[in-house]
């Protein structure tokens, strides 16, 4: 089925109205009736006389009846209603899913149900309770195992809403800790998998999770580094030890092979890990992921995002996508500058990449301090902060990786982006014009080489910033 089908029709006679006036959910025109009819039914499905069965009609129990199919994705589609989602958690549905989750052995039965639980857990009450059941979460986070991609996106969706609610994140952060072969089970699905819809679901879920608990990130960091000496050969090749950056890795190229955009969760999720020297160590000390990361986040930034040809206003929709690349290369480049796949030639199309996005973010605040006046002065000022607050973090991180960049750069790679044009004019002004003041030493030693290279374009731009002239 492409969709699921619609919820029951609310068409019935004025007489039919009267009497089943008390029957309806809530505020809502779907029939309490029906949808105990609905759970009874599932409820007959996971009884002991149906889940005892021979090889002959295991089969069976993998197939869903397609009268019972409708009228449960119905109830998937109606739990979106907070009256049904309430009236369910007051019938104990959470239970029957449960039940259904622990015994059924049918795919779409197991999907749609945790379905449901992720419809009613949208409500914080609901969410609660749910968090609150530690044999429905052991069940739950048993569903991670599964080997059927749509019940791993629905229990993605279940974990993801729960971790963003406050009053009950800590308890499922808790859990997974207690549930190591949870880090497997992630792991293979980011190494493996080619469903890019799992894929961002479950890196929201990881980047959610080392947002939350940075202990948690560290373990997971930790985990596979180094395989037990004392594990036999067989074992090491019928388990394999997963690593965590390689497979984010494996998963931001396959979600990059279909949409480029997608791919903000999984360079937050290595800017995460940049921010402690564990996983700055597990990116760049391993040679050829450190190489595989590099060469991708050179790419995306150098021919993927934010092109000479995209409009200005493109850097409002890859603001953070280009925070998180930028700030792990930068930090890839600080910490490991001895590496083959640093080479000094690639700083010039760096360069001209970090031009190219600040050139682009002075058009973009030119345009929002000059944004129409149809909006109210409140809404106008709430947009420019948290405008202002992103662009100023991507700020930031671009003029600390171009001071980086400008430090290393020789007489002859400076020669060469003069005369290639990473080097102009209108390029250094850009960028002595944002690295300046806070960068003043890193500038004033580029001026110097310029000299030597280019003593025209130096003495310009001393003109356009004299207190580089007084330091020179």
């Amino acid at each position: 089925m492409d969709r699921n089908p619609s919820p029951p029709s609310p068409g019935r006679d004025k007489e039919e109205e009267e009497v089943a006036g008390g029957d309806c959910i809530g505020s809502t025109v779907y029939s309490k009736h029906w949808l105990f009819g609905v759970l009874s039914g599932l409820i007959q499905i996971v009884s002991p006389e149906n889940t005892k069965s021979s090889s002959d009609d295991e089969e069976q129990q993998t197939e869903l009846d397609e009268e019972m199919e409708n009228e449960i994705c119905r109830v998937w589609d109606m739990s979106m209603d907070e009256d049904v989602a309430l009236f369910l958690q007051e019938f104990n549905a959470p239970d029957i899913f449960m039940g259904v989750l622990a015994k059924s052995k049918c795919p779409r039965l197991r999907e749609i149900c945790v379905g449901i639980l992720g419809n009613m857990a949208c409500f914080q009450e609901i969410c609660v309770s749910i968090s609150s059941e530690k044999n429905l979460g052991q069940v739950l986070l048993h569903c991670l195992y599964d080997s059927d991609p749509p019940t791993l996106l629905e229990t993605s969706r279940l974990l993801l809403t729960c971790l963003s609610q406050a009053e009950v994140a800590s308890v499922w952060v808790e859990r997974i800790r207690e549930h190591p072969a949870i880090y497997d089970s992630i792991c293979f699905i980011m190494s493996s998998s080619t469903n890019v819809d799992l894929l961002v679901k479950v890196g929201e879920v990881v980047d959610k999770l080392f947002d939350l608990d940075e202990k948690l990130m560290l373990e997971w960091v930790r985990n596979g580094a180094t395989q037990p000496l004392d594990q036999p050969q067989e074992e090491s090749e019928e388990q394999p030890v997963f690593r965590l950056v390689p497979c984010i890795l494996e998963a931001a190229k396959q979600v990059r092979s279909e949409n480029p955009e997608w791919l903000d969760v999984y360079m937050h999720i290595l800017q995460l890990l940049t921010t402690v020297d564990d996983g700055i160590q597990a990116i760049v000390h391993c040679p050829d992921t450190g190489k595989d990361i590099w060469n991708l986040l050179f790419d995306l930034v150098c021919h993927e995002f934010c092109q000479s040809d995209d409009p200005p206003i493109i850097l409002q929709e890859q603001k953070t996508v280009l925070a998180s690349a930028f700030s792990v290369l930068s930090a890839i480049y600080a910490s490991q500058t001895e590496q083959e796949y640093l080479k000094i030639e690639k700083d010039l199309p760096l360069i001209d990449s970090l031009i190219r996005v600040l050139q682009n973010m002075e058009q973009c605040q030119k345009k929002t301090e000059n944004s129409t006046e149809s909006n109210t002065e409140e809404t106008k000022k709430t947009d420019l902060t948290q405008d202002d607050f992103h662009l100023k973090i991507l700020k930031d991180i671009l003029c600390e990786f171009l001071s980086n960049i400008f430090q290393a750069l020789t007489k002859e790679t400076v020669a060469q982006g003069v005369k290639e044009g990473q080097l102009s004019k209108q390029k250094c002004s850009c960028a002595f014009q944002n690295l300046l003041p806070f960068y003043s030493p890193v500038v004033e030693d580029f001026i110097k080489i310029l000299h030597e290279v280019d003593k025209a374009l130096a003495d310009d731009l001393e003109k356009s910033f004299p207190s580089l002239k007084v330091q020179t």
